[in-house]
């Protein structure tokens, strides 16, 4: 008897009876997949919490329930801390996503260190030995009289190691690698990461235990398995960087107990992750001075003011129509920024190539890094370097004109601190800035006062 299957979208999870080109819910295409569909017994996992749910689910009036107490506690990482909303929270399922090698696994076994203190962690690995392991671990410095390991991938003894030992941390690396025996789909189908994450998750909730989860990513960027996977979680961090690149970037897509806009860096080492309390020294780390097509700005990652180098290289094409390249930088605000510099500011950049760069691994995604972007791409245009003393912060229209941002005393302070004199910012800026002593502020209307001053 041929076995009942099912199509799910690898996108949103939505199921279908037969196969289609394009997903009705979420209208994505080429995303419908084939899995078997079995009718589950209830698994261990599930009924190891059953029980302590029930005693929980019936409505309450919302007035009575308490909202004083969160309980938080520190991993021991600051830049952890700050990307969850300070602190871990007791029962949340955590999901953290990256490439192969960017340092996921070290980031997790680091904080062991510090949990191991004063809670009781188990670490399971499905892709790595109790060996393998306790080796890293040594190499790493980490040592904790409360920290167990288990190399097990399959999800029921997992859910038995944790009704035994009852841990208040687990760690499971990775979702791709569980299983349950009680659906004949391969580990890491969208089935088995479904069901996986879902017993997780009743574990996390019932028990009050903090999970974290360690996802791998698929070539687009995003965590392999279906979309439906990071609306189960309560925090989806991502890992950033570059493997030849020492630094990494902790980003959060997705917080129920904070911020998304926070970001903890991290430079990997031969001792594993350190902490980099100040990226915005980093960032500026190997400036080139009286160089032509280079720009500094100041952009807001949550609360923190972070400073950015922009860099724009133009060169006459040999092509019909000239290219375009951007790296941390939108594209399509980028052709934006390249038509207001042509029509409002007067330089012909119609004709030539232009590359756009953001140093350090960042994604400026907001308009506050308009203007320097403009002075970077003009300064590149004449071959005249910028001053290096000079930040440049504000929002570009399409008339020309500058336009204000937000938390604009917090941008200068970080400037000033960083030791530059002069900054380039909107002639509205509010009655109310406070400016840094040392610090001269240069205020244009639009990109034209702009570029005649430089």
């Amino acid at each position: 008897m041929k076995a009942k299957t099912m199509f799910y979208c690898t996108e949103c999870g939505n199921e279908l009876p037969k196969w289609a080109g394009q997903c009705p819910a979420c209208k994505a295409w080429n995303t419908i997949v084939e899995q078997p569909a079995e009718t589950k017994r209830k698994s261990s996992m599930a009924a190891a919490t059953a029980g302590e749910r029930q005693g929980r689910s019936k409505p309450r009036l919302m007035d009575e329930v308490e909202t004083t107490r969160e309980l938080r506690f520190q991993t021991g990482m600051n830049e952890l801390d700050r990307v969850l909303g300070g602190g871990a929270v007791q029962g949340s399922l955590v999901l953290v996503g990256g490439a192969p090698g960017i340092g996921k696994s070290t980031l997790m076994l680091q904080i062991c260190q510090n949990l191991c203190r004063f809670a009781k962690v188990l670490y399971v690995s499905g892709e790595e030995s109790e060996r393998q392991i306790k080796l890293r671990a040594e190499r790493l410095g980490v040592s904790g009289q409360q920290l167990y390991l288990l190399a097990e991938t399959s999800m029921d003894d997992v859910a038995e190691a944790v009704t035994q030992l009852q841990p208040d941390v687990l760690i499971v690396d990775s979702i791709q690698t569980m299983y349950n025996g009680e659906l004949s789909a391969a580990p890491g189908s969208i089935g088995q990461v479904k069901d996986c994450t879902m017993a997780l998750m009743n574990l996390a909730k019932g028990r009050g235990v903090t999970v974290f989860v360690i996802g791998h990513v698929n070539k687009e960027g995003s965590i392999a398995g279906p979309k439906v996977l990071e609306h189960m979680v309560d925090c989806v961090l991502y890992f950033e960087g570059e493997q030849q690149n020492s630094y990494r970037i902790l980003r959060a897509a997705k917080n129920r107990f904070g911020a998304t806009n926070e970001i903890g860096v991290f430079e990997m080492g031969d001792a594993g992750l350190t902490e980099v309390p100040n990226p915005s020294e980093m960032l500026l780390a190997g400036r080139p001075q009286d160089t032509p097509g280079t720009c500094v700005t100041c952009v807001m990652e949550g609360v923190r003011p972070v400073l950015a180098e922009v860099q724009a290289l133009l060169a006459p094409t040999s092509f019909n129509v000239p290219r375009r390249t951007c790296n941390g930088f939108d594209f399509n605000r980028a052709n934006l920024l390249l038509a207001v510099l042509e029509k409002r500011g007067g330089l012909m950049v119609s004709s030539c190539d232009a590359y756009i760069n953001v140093i350090g691994g960042l994604n400026l995604d907001e308009p506050a890094a308009d203007l320097a972007m403009v002075v970077a791409l003009a300064s590149s245009f004449r071959d005249r370097p910028v001053p290096g003393d000079l930040a440049a912060i504000g929002e570009v229209g399409l008339t020309g004109e500058l336009r204000s941002v937000n938390a604009l005393g917090q941008r200068l302070s970080e400037v000033h601190r960083l030791g530059f004199t002069k900054c380039l910012v909107p002639q509205r800026t509010g009655a109310r800035l406070e400016v840094p002593d040392g610090l001269q502020l240069i205020k244009v209307r639009n990109i034209r006062e702009a570029l005649a001053f430089l």
